[in-house]
């Protein structure tokens, strides 16, 4: 490890170390693998843009990873605010919040409360009653993920949400420290009514239709909607909570995540392609899925389906595969926000937009015959159709927005079929 360094992070995967996240004074990161983990060949990279090597990774290749690990926008100021640290500085960040984040890495300081090796495995983890978690909403909006009252919780992305467990009844718990969380709670924001229950409605049609999703339920406190979603990225083996490793696309691409956006110079649909291809182990198999997710996203109208919000899981059985679908919202049923779509088929960024041409330029980007696409899209925009019209409901779809967002989708599954047709 290096010795010049003004601060320093231990990164683990479960109890064993995989290398060390160092700071030097002008702020930039360095990451080291530990020799133990380079010597072990069933011991994977981080990342597929740090490969297992003896060289430290500086800040240009380390950053994009271990930044993207972090909340954005509004939930990264807030967090940082409540910490008294900048928001530009990712390391304290994750000093400060990494204990438990995304996939299997946790960071630990020397000392710090919850270190793997000092947690009480006979500690439970604290339920939270109804009054009580409709009040931590509140506090989340003003402190994400709970920054500054002693939990270290990380997760990407701007909207709110809180890593948590489920105890013995099913009620949802505060993780005690170096806990693993199994679950992670999205309260509905006021100002997008019935986001909850949209996208639990999208989750449960994807899986309907044959795409693999993470496990989502609407539930409601104290008059507030929000969804509680099943991590994919844990199992439980013999009784305990493990953490599978994940890296999203912007993460494995190189890109930091103020750049996910293809608009801001981030990837583009053949970059992600090309990406499954690279880091899957059955490429072909992930990359059909891959289409059936972009072409489902089209079909839905969820124009936010950037970088971030597509990730490669690497299983228990060692696999690494396309990781299950979430985020799933059809932001369609908003019409103040943006049609454009977060990646272009072809040169085209709406449905209005969208020719045969479009779709023969996206096959392409694909690296499988448009044929092909052509008989995926059109499978799947029957089966949402059919999956519709049979009656399929989720919870929290009672009201005229529920409505909206049904006949919206069935509208957009039609008319998709009709421009693949054309």
């Amino acid at each position: 490890m290096t010795n010049n360094m003004l601060d320093r992070l231990t990164v683990r995967s479960g109890e064993r170390t995989v290398g060390e996240l160092a700071v030097d004074r002008s702020g930039a990161m360095q990451f080291t693998y530990a020799p133990a983990w380079l010597e072990d060949p069933e011991a994977p990279p981080v990342s597929v843009r740090l490969p297992k090597q003896q060289d430290p990774f500086g800040e240009r290749n380390a950053k994009p990873f271990f930044d993207g690990l972090l909340p954005e926008e509004w939930q990264r100021e807030a967090a940082a605010r409540a910490l008294g640290i900048s928001s530009g500085n990712p390391f304290r960040l994750l000093k400060a919040l990494g204990g438990d984040a995304a996939g299997a890495l946790t960071f630990w300081p020397d000392g710090a409360a919850g270190h793997p090796e000092d947690t009480d495995t006979d500690a439970s983890a604290e339920a939270v009653g109804d009054a009580e978690l409709a009040q931590l909403f509140d506090r989340m909006a003003e402190r994400p993920m709970l920054a500054g009252e002693g939990r270290r919780y990380s997760l990407a992305g701007a909207q709110s949400k809180l890593p948590v467990v489920l105890d013995g009844e099913g009620r949802v718990a505060l993780a005690r420290a170096g806990q693993a969380t199994t679950h992670i709670i999205k309260p509905e924001p006021t100002r997008f009514a019935g986001l909850a229950a949209n996208e639990a409605f999208c989750l449960a049609l994807a899986a309907a239709v044959g795409l693999e999703t993470a496990n989502a339920e609407w539930l409601s406190v104290e008059g507030r909607p929000y969804l509680l979603v099943r991590r994919y990225d844990r199992v439980i083996e013999n009784g305990e909570t493990m953490r599978l490793h994940q890296e999203d696309f912007a993460q494995g691409l190189g890109v930091m995540s103020a750049k996910k956006y293809a608009t801001d110079g981030g990837p583009v649909f053949r970059d992600c392609f090309a990406l499954t291809r690279s880091a899957a182990t059955d490429p072909e198999r992930e990359v059909l899925k891959f289409i059936d997710a972009a072409l489902f996203n089209l079909i839905i109208g969820n124009a936010d389906a950037h970088a971030k919000n597509f990730s490669l899981l690497r299983r228990a059985d060692g696999e690494t595969v396309l990781a299950p679908l979430y985020d799933l919202i059809a932001t369609a049923a908003w019409p103040a926000l943006s049609a454009r779509m977060a990646m272009k088929y072809g040169r085209a960024s709406m449905l209005e937009d969208i020719s045969i041409g479009s779709f023969e330029r996206f096959a392409a980007d694909t690296g499988i015959a448009f044929d092909s696409v052509r008989e995926r899209g059109l499978g799947l925009a029957s089966r949402v159709i059919r999956s519709i019209e049979g009656g399929m409901v989720t919870p929290g779809l009672e009201d005229p927005h529920g409505r909206r967002l049904i006949d919206l989708i069935i509208d957009r599954a039609g008319r998709v079929a009709l421009k693949l047709q054309s």
